[in-house]
Formats: C-alpha cells, sequence, structure tokens
C-alpha cells in the first residue's frame, strides 16, 4: 500500500506538489477566516427566572413560587430539565433545553408561561427572566478600591455610574453589583407644615 502510494507520488510530481500548495493556502485561509473564542459555550441553551418575594423564608418561597413556577415550565416544548433553587427572599429557576433549540424562541415560550402562571402568585412576589446570556457568559470580575470615598459612596458611583457604562458595550447584558453599603433616603414629614398648606402625603 505505501510502495503504492510512493510509486503514484513520483510519477505524479506536478499533481502533489499542487494538491500540498492548495492545501497549505488552504490552511493559511482556515486560520484566517475561522471564528475563535477564548471561551466556547459548551453549554445548553437555558433561560434563567428570578423570583424575589422580601422578607420571606426559602419554605414559602418554595411553595407558592418556585414549585408553581417548575410545574408550569415543564409543560414547554423541548424542555431537557428545570431545576428550581429557594433562599431567603429569593429563588433561580433554571430551565435547559435540549441542544439545539434557538434562545430567543426559548425565552418567548417561558414568558409566555410566565404571563399565564402570574395570576396565581402572591401579587408582592417578583418574577423577572434573567439576563439574555449563556451559561458560561461570566466574563470579567473588577472591584472598586477606596482611596478617598467610603464604602457607601463607592457603591453609589458603581450603581449609578460605572453599571450603565458597562451595560452600554456591545455584548454585556448584565452587570452584577456585589458588596458596598447601599445608600438608603429617609424623607421626615412636618404634620404640621402639611395641615398648614392643606397637603397630604399622597
Amino acid at each position: 500500500m505505501i510502495e503504492n502510494i510512493i510509486s503514484f507520488s513520483i510519477k505524479n510530481k506536478f499533481l502533489i506538489l499542487m494538491a500540498a500548495l492548495f492545501i497549505t493556502f488552504g490552511s493559511f485561509w482556515a486560520i484566517k477566516n475561522t471564528p475563535l473564542d477564548a471561551i466556547p459555550d459548551l453549554s445548553p441553551p437555558q433561560v434563567i427566572v428570578k423570583v424575589n418575594w422580601a422578607g420571606q423564608s426559602p419554605e414559602i418561597i418554595e411553595d407558592q413560587g418556585t414549585y408553581p413556577l417548575v410545574s408550569q415550565f415543564l409543560a414547554i416544548a423541548n424542555i431537557d430539565t428545570v431545576r428550581g433553587f429557594s433562599t431567603y427572599e429569593n429563588a433561580l429557576i433554571y430551565i435547559i433545553f435540549k441542544e439545539g433549540t434557538d434562545l430567543y424562541w426559548a425565552r418567548t415560550r417561558v414568558l409566555e408561561q410566565l404571563a399565564s402562571v402570574q395570576s396565581q402568585l402572591p401579587a408582592s412576589m417578583e418574577v423577572n427572566l434573567g439576563p439574555d446570556a449563556s451559561g458560561v457568559g461570566w466574563v470579567y470580575e473588577y472591584a472598586l478600591v477606596p482611596k478617598t470615598k467610603n464604602l457607601s459612596e463607592l457603591r453609589t458611583l458603581q450603581d449609578y455610574y460605572y453599571k450603565y457604562a458597562l451595560l452600554g458595550v456591545d455584548g454585556v447584558s448584565e452587570v452584577a453589583s456585589i458588596g458596598g453599603f447601599v445608600p438608603t433616603y429617609q424623607v421626615s414629614v412636618s404634620n404640621d407644615t402639611l395641615v398648614r398648606y392643606n397637603l397630604s402625603i399622597q
């Protein structure tokens, strides 16, 4: 077999040379034009649903929020797995679809199911769709290191300036803020002044 290949190559030098040149140039073209990804997305299509219910325990959120939502999402076509995790005041539901499912089609189906089950959930429970990102979309972490500002001022800069600047960058779907002191604002009402000017808080 090898002798036949060698004999054919010797007899057809021009053909072998052209084939080698074609493969070489084809390799250079493939290297230049093949899209490369430093972190290839190997995760299946998934949609995340966030549940927030202030002041409630994980058990209550599980019974009145996570379980009804998970049961509703199981009716969606092309579902592979639905996982729900309940914690204090919050819950996360991961709806994982089969390979090849279009992500935007999947998000639309989840929104439809959310609309149909919304009336069965407590009125004070907030249910939101997660960001339009893949399961390996966590790309970058950064920290604001204080020099002259305190932690409350740094958190204000993060929430009202840096966060929105980063969200304006192409490809960024969510910026999660962690740490620092979230400032609170308190309004003191003077009842005498309200009565004097015939005003109400509303």
